[in-house]
Order: C-alpha cells, then sequence, then structure tokens
C-alpha cells in the first residue's frame, strides 16, 4: 500500500487543489508491481482513470483490486515491445473514457552483465521492451494526446539514464535512449500541447533489482552498502517514485518537458 506519509500528503495536496488528476486518463505500462503498481495506484488516488498495462495479467488484475477505486482502473494484458499491444492500450482508454491525456511508459528489464557476458538475445531484448517500448508508447500516445488537445508523456529513466553502473551495459545502453528519445519527442511536440518528461530513479526497492543486487552479493549487502554511494543512506520506495510522476502528470507541471527529473537519493551528486 501506499506509505502513511505519502497517503497523508496526498489527501493533504487533493483537499486544497493543488495534486489533482480529476478528468485525467492514463496508460501505465509494467503496471503489475514495483514502480508501476504504485503509480497506478496514486493516480487513482488523485482522480485519474487508468488502463493498467503488462504481460503479467494477475499481476495488473491485483492491482487494480488495491486501488482505491478499481473501477477505475482497467487491468490489459500487453508487451510492450508489440505494436498492436501498444496501439491497444492507447484505443481502450479512448474507447473507455473518451480521451487519453496522459502515458507513462514505465515497463522495463534487467539483465545484468558487461558487453562481454551479455548475449545478444538478452541485449536485444532490453532494448525491445526499455527502448522500443518506450518508442511504441510516444507512437501511439501521441496522436491521442493531441486528440485530446495536449497531454503529458512520462518515461521512466534511470540515473543509468546519466551514468554508468558497473555490469549494467545492456540496460545503460537503453535507458540513456529513453532520455535522448523523450527529448526529442519534447522538442517536436512543445508547440502542440504534449510534454514529454522522463524520470530517473537511482536504487529502489522494486523487483526489477534483485538480478542486479545477486551480482552485488545480495539483496542485504547492497543495502548495508547504500550509504557508501546513495547519500540518503536506503533504498527508494515506489511511491516516492509514483509522486514524481503524479506532479507529472499533474497542471502544476506544465512549464516542463524534456527534462530528466532526477530522484535517486543523492546518487549523482557524489
Amino acid at each position: 500500500m501506499l506509505s502513511l506519509p505519502c497517503r497523508r500528503i496526498l489527501r493533504t495536496a487533493r483537499r486544497s487543489g493543488v495534486i489533482d488528476l480529476d478528468g485525467k486518463v492514463a496508460v501505465v505500462t509494467g503496471a503489475a508491481s514495483g514502480i508501476g503498481r504504485a503509480i497506478t495506484r496514486g493516480f487513482v488516488a488523485a482522480g485519474a482513470r487508468v488502463v493498467a498495462a503488462d504481460v503479467d495479467e494477475a499481476g495488473v488484475a491485483r492491482t487494480a483490486e488495491l486501488c482505491t477505486d478499481p473501477g477505475a482502473v482497467v487491468p490489459l494484458r500487453a508487451d510492450v515491445s508489440d505494436p498492436a499491444d501498444v496501439a491497444a492500450a492507447v484505443e481502450t482508454a479512448e474507447r473507455t473514457w473518451g480521451r487519453l491525456t496522459t502515458m507513462v511508459n514505465n515497463a522495463a528489464v534487467s539483465i545484468p552483465g558487461n558487453v562481454l557476458e551479455t548475449s545478444v538475445e538478452d541485449f536485444d531484448r532490453m532494448l525491445a521492451v526499455n527502448l522500443r517500448g518506450v518508442f511504441l508508447g510516444c507512437k501511439y500516445a501521441v496522436p491521442a494526446l493531441l486528440r485530446a488537445g495536449g497531454g503529458s508523456v512520462i518515461n521512466m529513466g534511470s540515473v543509468n539514464s546519466l551514468v554508468a553502473e558497473p555490469v549494467l551495459a545492456g540496460y545503460t545502453a537503453s535507458k540513456g535512449g529513453v532520455l535522448m528519445l523523450t527529448k526529442a519527442v519534447a522538442r517536436d511536440f512543445a508547440a502542440l500541447g504534449v510534454r514529454c518528461n522522463c524520470i530517473c530513479p537511482g536504487w529502489v526497492d522494486t523487483p526489477i533489482n534483485l538480478a542486479h543486487a545477486e551480482r552485488m552479493g545480495g539483496i542485504e549487502a547492497v543495502r548495508e552498502g547504500l550509504p557508501d554511494w546513495q547519500p540518503l543512506g536506503r533504498e527508494g520506495r515506489p511511491d516516492e517514485i509514483a509522486s514524481v510522476a503524479l506532479f507529472l502528470a499533474s497542471d502544476l507541471s506544465t512549464f516542463m518537458t524534456g527534462s530528466a527529473v532526477v530522484a535517486d537519493g543523492g546518487m549523482t551528486a557524489i
């Protein structure tokens, strides 16, 4: 569930009219767990309606159940590397609620390895999900956002969009591409009312990081060593990254486009 401080902040913000997504309609990919689930739940709590997309059908169904208003969520099985699936997610949002205002390209996979260890197949898979998936999300969402009179694309990058880490060659390459694609979309469609920004999280407590943690000596070793390279000294929480997405989806961020919004506990400050 959303952390107690996050719920209190969200309730206060909604009462004051600061964060209000009433009338927003979003597609969130990678919504079956972790950051995608937290974004879906946060969006619904703030008044949005969401198509929650993921290859994990049971996972997105559970995400819908965990929302404050399950009726505001359409769980959808979708592989973001498949153009037909991404187009279907956008079409579902427009058919169900009349428009699309927000696209969150969050789905990703991480397969650790340097360039010698990473197979061509694994490299292609990371590019297919992490970069091609974002490209397809932008490609099919932007026309819908234009039909709605404008809107917000939120791409999930990483600190690895900005800096490299050991044994993450393919993942780093894909996330670097996400940031540059974000900037390209921002430049091309700003005058038409479509904003595009990239969230760059540091180490967050999500399932995608577990394989990398094993390469680093196990998750407990990672947690013990966090103060050495993430100055806040702890893992980020999915709902903390979701809060950034809430801001970027809201009308509070209407002067922001092409930005790399870093939420990394200070990792890139070192």
